[in-house]
């Protein structure tokens, strides 16, 4: 097991990442200070994991609350449940929620967390990808709105993040290589050894090498924790790793939310980004080429194949939480595996870029 420290001083928290951690009783325990605990899953992954957790809890007051699984039902009334389940089983503020699942699932039961009673501890068992080295760390919690992704939300440090990755068996490939995309952007906005390092192991990487998947995880993770740790609110460097997702949020808005996964909107966007880049003199046509050759190789897309109109993609992009001003700050690339926050791009450039990926 590997164990690494995101330090926010009194809020700070350990994240667990290796295997079989579902079984070791004390990792979990160690984090709850109460005795009532309420267990925020899905359909999807109730079956799976769900008694095997509630085993590790022994005698504490357990409730559960089973939501439907998919980004689209990530809305204020799906949150709702969790707080009707909470107030129905009289938890009090002393209480610990458990998010056991992926992203959605994290972001929500965080939300609900950050809100109910004020605020009380939560726990994150990220069961996907994606998840597990991005959505889970660092405290953003929320849900969407018909007219913007993570719209409504709170930032909420969890009280623990405990990573098995034995839980990555039960994902299919769609979504396993969805969370690719994400370990993807860490190389790609600011480590470029990283980076390397995914180019050379991909392979072996989608056939699912556990001794590189908790690599790639670790390294995802100690990335995110640093950025973090020294930007808990997003008021500057964290920004970064919103990398690709200005552009991957227009994506999923426009389509509707669950017709691309969130990854391989990000995909998607992150290509469109460093495209973007290129048109600035940034990077070069072999830089492009990379980027496009390893997001292939992850089995991820890298167009939505004329779905969107272009007037339609640019609309929704400016509904998003980087738009400062009515000026919409994208993450861009100096480098490969060198970041910056940009806003001095001309409109045409960002017009050109959507009309390569877009319907006229």
């Amino acid at each position: 097991m590997k164990t690494l420290n995101l330090d926010l001083g009194k809020k700070s928290y350990p994240i667990y990442i290796g295997q079989a951690l579902l079984d070791q009783t004390e990792l979990l325990i160690n984090h709850i200070k109460g005795k009532q605990v309420m267990i925020v899953t899905n359909t999807t992954v109730a079956p799976l994991y769900l008694e095997q957790v509630k085993a590790l809890l022994g005698l504490l007051n357990i409730a559960e609350v089973i939501l439907p699984d998919g980004e689209q039902y990530k809305t204020l009334d799906t949150v709702n449940l969790i707080f009707d389940a909470l107030l129905e089983n009289r938890f009090d503020r002393s209480c610990t929620l458990i998010a056991l699942g992926g992203g959605v699932i994290g972001d929500m039961t965080g939300f609900a967390a950050a809100s109910y009673q004020r605020g009380v501890d939560f726990i994150q068992i990220p069961t996907t990808l994606l998840s597990q080295v991005d959505s889970s760390v660092g405290g953003k919690t929320g849900v969407n709105h018909p007219l913007g992704k993570n719209m409504i939300g709170a930032f909420h440090q969890p009280n623990c993040v405990l990573i098995d990755v034995d839980t990555l068996d039960t994902l299919d490939d769609r979504q396993f290589s969805a969370g690719l995309a994400e370990v993807i952007k860490y190389g790609l906005l600011g480590n470029i050894d990283f980076l390397k390092f995914l180019q050379s192991n991909i392979n072996d990487l989608i056939a699912r090498d556990k001794t590189l998947i908790i690599q790639a995880v670790h390294q995802s993770c100690v990335d995110k924790a640093d950025i973090v740790a020294e930007d808990e609110l997003e008021s500057g460097k964290r920004a970064l790793l919103n990398f690709g997702h200005t552009f991957g949020h227009a994506i999923e808005n426009t389509l509707g939310y669950g017709v691309f996964l969130h990854g391989e909107a990000i995909s998607v966007g992150m290509l469109m980004a460093t495209k973007l880049s290129q048109l600035l003199g940034d990077l070069t046509k072999d830089d492009v080429s990379q980027v496009k050759d390893l997001l292939e190789k992850s089995n991820l897309p890298i167009s939505v194949d004329g779905k969107i109109s272009a007037s339609e993609f640019l609309s929704a992009m400016s509904v998003d939480k980087k738009v400062i001003n009515g000026n919409i700050r994208l993450i861009l690339m100096r480098k490969l595996g060198e970041s910056y926050i940009g806003d001095t791009y001309q409109q045409a450039q960002l017009k050109r870029v959507i009309g390569d990926f877009c319907q006229s």
